[in-house]
């Protein structure tokens, strides 16, 4: 039965939407390699982003901060021994009359060298040994692990204080001191990735089709793990500056007239009570750079993680 209340629908009162073609098979999403799309997760991620900025300015000023400065790191002067913070002198002077800015900038370079240098070969040589154990397994494997065992039960320290011992003060001893040790955590970290990566299908089917070992590790195993090996490498250099500030501390450090960080706050703490400021300035560029790049290794480990790519 009709309702005579009804009325009769006609063309007119629709629109026809039909299909865009053209939207539909386009790419919503911008095409970006994996490093692209990790360098703008680092970007989104405002804290990490300030660690990286913190690290590149403090980079910055101790490559070009001694050369614009007037005076020299190792300068001496008797009329202006431990002045404050002044125009003439932005970060005050020493007991020597030795101008501070300068020294700063002078000692981020050693730090931060050796620093960045010795986590830098720890990572390589560490990778290299993690691999070639993981991948290869068996004699090989226990071989390997049975020495890292053996070193990684001696205090990291105690190895470093001894070899500083041995070899004496300077850039170079500080940097094999932290190598003969240092590359362990690194081994055992890229051994137990490898393990996981090497009964995945894709270096099956590369064994399969006759692909060497070498290139295995090199083409397919690495790739895949470099993102947590770049982190790894970001959380490791506090741990190495700080290392170097501490030997620096007990007097183990680099040899004056060179100066770090370490050597700085060991002065300092001497005239601590009259002069506080010979002590804060060394150790808030410590603390700083080592809170920045703690902060860029968790952004870095975020943004190089690819589960989290589609989440997004």
């Amino acid at each position: 039965m009709v309702n005579d209340n009804s009325q009769e629908l006609s063309v007119s009162q629709f629109i026809t939407i039909g299909k865009n073609t053209d939207k539909m098979e386009s790419i919503s999403r911008p095409n970006l390699t994996y490093w692209k799309d990790a360098w703008r997760r680092i970007k989104k991620n405002k804290v990490a982003y300030t660690g990286l900025i913190i690290i590149l300015v403090y980079i910055f000023l101790a490559v070009f901060g001694p050369i614009i400065s007037q005076y020299k790191y190792t300068e001496i002067n008797s009329s202006k021994m431990n002045q404050f913070i002044s125009s003439e002198h932005w970060f005050g002077t020493d007991e020597l009359g030795r101008d501070l800015w300068t020294r700063i900038w002078r000692g981020a370079r050693v730090s931060l060298a050796i620093g960045f240098v010795s986590t830098i070969i720890n990572t390589f040589i560490g990778g290299i040994i993690g691999g070639i154990s993981g991948y290869y397994g068996g004699t090989t494997d226990l071989i390997i692990m049975r020495i890292i065992d053996v070193l990684y039960g001696i205090p990291y320290l105690i190895v470093a204080i001894l070899i500083m011992v041995v070899l004496g003060q300077g850039i170079t001893s500080l940097i094999i001191a932290m190598i003969i040790v240092g590359w362990i955590g690194t081994a055992r970290f890229v051994r137990g990735e490898v393990l996981r990566l090497k009964e995945q299908d894709f270096v099956c089917a590369a064994k399969v089709l006759g692909v060497s070992d070498f290139s295995i590790i090199i083409k397919h195993i690495i790739p895949n793990i470099m993102g947590l090996i770049i982190t790894n490498l970001t959380m490791s250099v506090p741990r190495a500056i700080f290392s170097e500030a501490f030997l620096s501390y007990i007097g183990l450090g680099v040899a004056p007239p060179e100066c770090s960080w370490g050597i700085l706050a060991k002065s300092g703490v001497k005239l601590l009570r009259v002069y506080p400021y010979q002590l804060f300035i060394p150790s808030f560029f410590i603390c700083t750079t080592m809170l920045a790049l703690n902060l860029l290794g968790d952004g870095l480990r975020d943004a190089l993680d690819p589960k989290l790519r589609g989440s997004e």
